[in-house]
């Protein structure tokens, strides 16, 4: 039986330093989940999680009210942290950490996480979802970097290139039969 995952990237969100949980979207963000909820008119959704995120919550609120569905919260859903919040690095660093985790699994900087360790928090949730939700169609708020990561879990060839190459927003369908993924497709544009 088949299980359709469909993971929704966040919409565009202002950085701001030591506002990583509670940072919304933009004016364009808005607009882009909004748009992203209009893929799902004529899709039944079983189901809607998300990471804790301000932002994540947001991008996925307009499918969750179109479906009259609630959003369940897992904090095992939230972005990963390549370094500790409260360090500051420049963008290339930051890109070059990100980089090397996905090469090697165990690998972050100072106070972050890696890809491994992500993993372990974030999968079991997904790996829940398709057991208990199985057949279903289940739609995850999400972030690009633990989106990448748990989609990495399954299949290695999901790394920087991709994460690099993904937007804000995005939508990726997973097609899982029981707990193996079968097929990804990008269905935003």
């Amino acid at each position: 039986m088949k299980t359709n995952v469909y993971m929704v990237r966040h919409a565009d969100s202002p950085f701001v330093f030591g506002e990583e949980r509670t940072r919304g979207l933009s004016q364009e963000g808005f607009a882009a989940a909004k748009r992203a909820a209009e893929f799902f008119t004529d899709v039944e959704i079983h189901y809607i999680a998300s990471s804790p995120y301000a932002r994540a919550k947001q991008t996925v609120q307009t499918i969750a009210e179109q479906k009259a569905l609630p959003i369940d919260e897992f904090e095992a859903l939230a972005e990963r942290a390549i370094k500790g919040l409260d360090y500051k690095a420049p963008w290339e660093e930051l890109l070059a950490a990100i980089r090397r985790s996905f090469e090697d699994k165990d690998f972050a900087l100072a106070g972050g996480e890696s890809t491994r360790q992500a993993q372990e928090r974030a999968v079991p949730v997904l790996e829940k979802l398709l057991q208990e939700r199985r057949g279903q169609n289940i739609v995850i708020g999400t972030h690009g970097n633990i989106m990448t990561i748990m989609m990495n879990h399954y299949d290695d060839s999901y790394g920087y290139a991709f994460w690099d190459a993904t937007t804000k927003a995005d939508i990726y369908k997973l097609v899982f039969d029981g707990n193996r993924l079968e097929q990804v497709e990008r269905i935003w544009s």
